[in-house]
């Protein structure tokens, strides 16, 4: 919708990051534009500055940097680089519900912000649905008529619009857990400062690397494991009743789906689809169980490099 209501056309550009879900590709697809990936930066996994700036080209429209697992994006550097050649900046802030950068929500620095409220967000809905926010007046109408059939009023049809309405149940229970979210967060951060602290001195792990004036909201809690094996360690903690993730396996121009677009190399999108680990983290999650799980991530790496088998050995079900 934010796209479709910017004017885009057939042809047009939009960068975003390599590294994101495939979502975020398949909105600019669907509104007719063309998707330009760039790398991220190494640290943040978030969208690297430097990249936007060299794959600006005569068609490119718009950029959309990606709050990844829940982190602010760079938005000063994006926001001065999208004002210096007249483009549009959306926000996809769909992991990033809460999150702060230098004083601001995400979600209010662009043009548009985009939010999901898949049922696993920081803020998430009963089912599917999601939202777009500007302070621009005009686009917010023209958003407003897109996805509700081309008008604002019943039978008012002034353009093809969809219908993309949020059903009525989801927006009740948003409504009802929107005045929690600040307090879920918080606890997420509590967690994730423990997940810190106690994994700080692991041997062959990076931990998530969150910008100066920046507050992560951590939808997820994503470590890299830089040797040992990640598939290897997900199976240990399987085997130990510790459920992961891997978000995401592929950078998203190196899918099937989008193997056309581009096949630039992407080196640090793809290493980070090679080492990325997300550890439990939700709200309810309690102390002991972030001690348990980070014991048994420092029991698999301290000394990974002495044994001559891995302790995940053999095959497991994820």
């Amino acid at each position: 919708m934010a796209i479709a209501a910017l004017g885009i056309n057939p042809g047009d550009e939009v960068i975003t990051a390599a590294n994101s879900f495939i979502a975020t590709a398949e909105a600019i697809v669907h509104a007719g534009a063309k998707p330009v990936f760039v790398d991220v930066d190494p640290d943040t996994l978030n969208i690297d500055v430097a990249e936007i700036k060299a794959s600006i080209t005569p068609r490119t429209r718009t950029v959309i940097p990606v709050h990844l697992y829940g982190q602010p994006a760079d938005m000063d550097p994006v926001l001065h680089i999208a004002e210096e050649h007249g483009l549009y900046v959306i926000e996809d802030a769909s992991q990033a519900h809460g999150a702060i950068c230098k004083g601001r929500r995400v979600g209010s620095l662009g043009h548009a912000a985009c939010f999901s409220f898949y049922p696993s967000k920081n803020l998430g809905a009963c089912g599917d649905g999601g939202a777009v926010v500007t302070n621009d007046d005009m686009l917010a109408l023209m958003i407003r008529k897109l996805h509700d059939d081309g008008g604002i009023t019943k039978y008012q049809h002034d353009l093809i619009g969809y219908n993309s309405r949020l059903d009525t149940l989801q927006a009740a229970v948003l409504s009802a857990k929107l005045p929690y979210l600040d307090d879920w967060n918080a606890r997420r951060q509590a967690r994730a400062k423990q997940y810190a602290e106690l994994l700080a001195e692991t041997p062959g792990l990076r931990l998530p690397q969150v910008l100066p004036e920046t507050s992560s909201v951590y939808h997820l809690y994503v470590i890299r494991v830089e040797y040992g094996g990640r598939d290897d360690l997900q199976c240990y903690l399987v085997k130990r009743g510790i459920q992961t993730g891997i978000h995401y396996p592929d950078p998203i121009p190196l899918t099937p789906a989008f193997a056309h677009v581009d096949q630039t190399t992407f080196v640090h999108a793809a290493s980070a689809a090679r080492t990325v680990l997300s550890l439990p983290l939700f709200p309810e999650l309690k102390p002991e169980q972030v001690q348990y799980v980070a014991a048994c991530v420092n029991e698999y790496l301290v000394g990974y490099d002495k044994r001559e088998t891995p302790l995940g050995e053999s095959e497991c079900y994820i």
